[in-house]
């Protein structure tokens, strides 16, 4: 059976993972060559994380982490160093937007869905769904503002050149530019595609917690945001392995619409990007240019 290889879009390029052999490839700025840099993996949860419906949480993150460090890497490779985020800058700035996200998302569509007399004391079921209506338009919003950012959007194109690769990859092509972009943008394994099920376990979830006064409902949220995580998590782990099943497939169809946002079509320097990852994690060139370690990014022992 063929190893399942994810990926995630970066600045300038792609990370590619393969089991615990990760990489980056950006294209270099200044003079438009192809880098390409391992990632140690640095799994911290091994045992937890192979726990049904606690493994998500921890998945989450470790990926989150593994995608801060892959961002870190991106950048320092893709610029001149007088044009990068420091190592702290960057944590901080991920920092704020996960609170900014939390804000947005959690806390404001709760205030908001509060403020409606009628559903302040009434169905639990009817004030999580309204709430998750909100929270849903929001994330819309979010995502037709920023995609119309230039950088977000070549962004967007590096996140379509990643499935395209991976689609390569699933269906025993060669890898070529050729080959990956007669694919699709859209795949079913997305971590887009993961963010519609968290929205929609959400409303059931938080169901759970009643309705109570407004301070008990902002609490409920926060503590069931991990077990949001888990559940979502196993739900997109079944989707993938039983994606032949029309049901599961149609179940998954929003999450392949939502992506029509968070992706777009790359160029063919992109997809050559998103390859050349995909061939360091799959071991297959060693020709490929393998930049020496920042120092700044040396694991410590």
């Amino acid at each position: 059976m063929k190893p399942v290889i994810g990926g995630q879009a970066v600045i300038e390029g792609v990370m590619m993972q393969n089991g615990d052999r990760i990489a980056v490839a950006v294209r270099r700025q200044s003079d438009g060559e192809i880098l390409v840099r391992p990632i140690p993996s640095r799994l911290r949860f091994v045992k937890l994380g192979k726990i049904p419906f606690l493994r998500g949480l921890f998945r989450l993150v470790d990926m989150m982490s593994l995608g801060l460090r892959a961002l870190n890497l991106s950048t320092q490779l893709a610029y001149p160093e007088d044009e990068q985020m420091s190592k702290g800058g960057t944590f901080i700035t991920f920092a704020i937007a996960i609170a900014i996200a939390v804000g947005a998302f959690v806390v404001l569509p709760l205030y908001l869905t509060n403020t409606i007399p009628g559903l302040r004391l009434g169905s639990s079921i009817v004030f999580n769904l309204v709430e998750g209506l909100i929270r849903l338009s929001f994330f819309f919003a979010y995502l037709l503002v920023i995609s119309r950012l230039k950088d977000i959007h070549r962004v967007f194109q590096y996140h379509g050149a990643e499935h395209k690769v991976v689609y390569a990859y699933e269906s025993d092509e060669d890898l070529t530019v050729e080959n990956a972009r007669r694919h699709t943008t859209l795949h079913p394994r997305c971590g887009t595609a993961f963010l519609m099920t968290v929205f929609v376990i959400a409303i059931l979830i938080f169901s759970l917690a009643g309705n109570p006064t407004l301070w008990v409902k902002v609490l409920s949220r926060l503590l069931l945001l991990p077990v949001v995580a888990g559940v979502s998590y196993e739900a997109l782990r079944f989707s993938g392995r039983n994606y032949d099943r029309w049901w599961v497939r149609a179940l998954a169809q929003p999450g392949l619409w939502l992506q029509k946002l968070t992706t777009a079509e790359p160029d063919d320097d992109m997809i050559e990007v998103a390859i050349a990852s995909m061939k360091q994690v799959l071991g297959v060139d060693e020709s490929l240019k393998v930049d020496a370690e920042p120092e700044s990014l040396v694991e410590p022992t």
